[in-house]
């Protein structure tokens, strides 16, 4: 057996870890509720809160070198002085799941596994300690509590059930704040839980987005009373834009998401009232959007996430790469990629570069009544290959449904879409987009989905504006319609988490792969 070089750390290193260790000995007190929570994230200033990020990082680096099996064995064959990336082809699927926990071994006390839901080929299984779960819980407790406020709420758990990581771990995060029901996503369930407790009370309804939109839909259809209640929303599991958002709107008093991987575990981060109001005045006016996210025409989910229990970073590639830090982590994940792509600032940055375009955040804040908490802040575009791309115009899903819930009663039938490049016999490529309806598919209909959707892609997207002028016979799209659970939707049949199709040009119709980030 090859003898493998002891890595240490450097002087420097050493110095700001006994410089940290008793700060996060203190933090870990002052965290122990919420107020006191809420205190101290108001007075740690970004600097230090970056700082503590980055050293944190490092420390959980060593000890997994010192504890993990697997992961002392992965940075060996990886060279270099450099910490190496981390995802599921490089390290999740070489090694064996006890390899990658601390000691070589997942028999630890109260230990549960989570798994994936496999929708990209093999469900993985993955194994969280008790002690890390409970942290877990408490942040998403508090980011709940920023977010919706102290009063009394019931929670309505519609999340899938079972071995999923974040059914089960969302119910007993936010049972820390009150009455939780897990109905899982049943509809005619969650009716009738509103009806049998009456209006009288409020509601937190938890959920993936396109499910909160169903659920509006079949219960309008149903005549159910929703002017009479006061609903809160928690969405999960994918992206949400803010055409969706407006929507949900109509009937929910706020609505707010979670980002989070099954491969890291949920809660990592959380939409904020300040970042919610940033992200809708970036979709309102260029100069903010372009200030902050670039000449991206996809209008980013962004997010708030606590640093001293998360260090994110930018890679070459523009991917976001997590390290969870805490050391109650049974199987670490260091600079684990998930392939999200987006970036990160800090509170200060962020506040910098509205003030380029004569915002003010402190002024945001007020008005959205945020809690004035400084954390960094995190945007997300969803995963880099979920993307088509033809005459040099790239398409992506947040372009469409951007432009789908810009047109209320199109978005009211559609479940689902997906994208996909077509080719025709001579070779030509052009777009391709396919819609999930509730309606019966016609000519009339397809008509009103190209009328409504073209000109707004045109309208937003630069990169596809620039090319329709030039290809416009090369870019006119593909319209197809399918009844729901038909066609290349017939993989959603019985998933709440649905499954987009997006592929190149050489993709079959059976051809599926997850669009979920959030």
């Amino acid at each position: 057996m090859r003898t493998q070089r002891r890595v240490r750390p450097t002087l420097r290193e050493r110095l700001a870890f006994a410089v940290q260790t008793p700060c996060d000995f203190i933090l870990k007190i002052a965290c122990g509720t919420y107020p006191t929570f809420l205190a101290v994230f108001k007075l740690l200033p970004p600097a230090y809160l970056a700082w503590a990020s980055r050293t944190k990082a490092r420390k959980a680096y060593y000890r997994a070198l010192r504890q993990v099996p697997a992961y002392g064995e992965f940075v060996h064959t990886q060279g270099g002085a450099n910490v190496p990336e981390t995802d599921k082809e490089s390290y999740i699927r070489p090694f064996a799941t006890d390899a990658r926990c601390v000691d070589g071994t997942f028999f630890h006390a109260r230990t549960m596994i989570d798994e994936s839901s496999g929708s990209t080929g093999t469900p993985y299984n993955w194994v969280r300690s008790d002690r890390e779960r409970r942290e877990s819980h408490t942040f998403v407790s508090y980011f709940a509590t920023y977010c919706y406020g102290r009063k009394p709420w019931v929670t309505i758990n519609a999340f899938s059930m079972g071995a999923w990581a974040t059914g089960l771990n969302m119910g007993l995060s936010l049972q820390k704040n009150g009455l939780v029901k897990n109905t899982g996503p049943d509809i005619a369930k969650i009716l009738h839980t509103l009806r049998f407790f009456g209006p009288k009370h409020t509601y937190l309804i938890c959920g993936y987005p396109p499910f909160l939109k169903h659920l509006i839909d079949v219960g309008q259809a149903e005549g159910f009373p929703f002017e009479q209640y006061t609903l809160l929303g928690l969405a999960g599991g994918e992206g949400m834009s803010e055409g969706l958002r407006d929507y949900l709107l109509r009937r929910f008093k706020s609505v707010y998401s979670g980002y989070g991987a099954t491969d890291l575990e949920i809660g990592i981060a959380g939409e904020t009232p300040v970042s919610v109001a940033i992200r809708r005045l970036a979709r309102d006016r260029e100069d903010v959007r372009r200030a902050l996210f670039g000449r991206d025409s996809r209008l980013p989910m962004l997010f708030q996430y606590n640093p001293i229990m998360h260090h994110a970073e930018v890679n070459e590639h523009g991917e976001v790469v997590f390290t969870i830090t805490r050391p109650s982590v049974l199987s670490p994940r260091i600079r684990y990629n998930v392939h999200d792509v987006g970036s990160v600032c800090t509170s200060d940055q962020m506040a910098a570069r509205l003030a380029t375009v004569g915002v003010d955040i402190e002024l945001l804040r007020r008005e959205s009544g945020d809690g004035n908490v400084r954390l960094p802040f995190l945007w997300i575009y969803g995963r880099r290959d979920y993307t088509i791309s033809v005459m040099g115009a790239n398409i992506y899903p947040e372009d469409i449904e951007q432009c789908l819930y810009q047109d209320t009663a199109l978005a009211e039938i559609t479940h689902s879409f997906c994208l996909s490049v077509a080719e025709g016999a001579n070779g030509a490529v052009r777009p391709r987009f396919l819609f999930e309806v509730a309606e019966e598919p016609d000519a009339d209909l397809q008509r009103r989905f190209a009328e409504s959707i073209v000109p707004r892609l045109v309208a937003l997207n630069a990169d596809f504006r620039e090319a329709w002028h030039e290809y416009p016979e090369t870019l006119v799209p593909e319209i197809e319609l399918y009844r729901v659970g038909e066609g290349p939707f017939a993989a959603d049949g019985g998933k709440i988490k649905q499954v987009r199709f997006l592929a190149g040009r050489e993709a079959k119709l059976d051809d599926t792969r997850e669009f979920t980030t959030v």
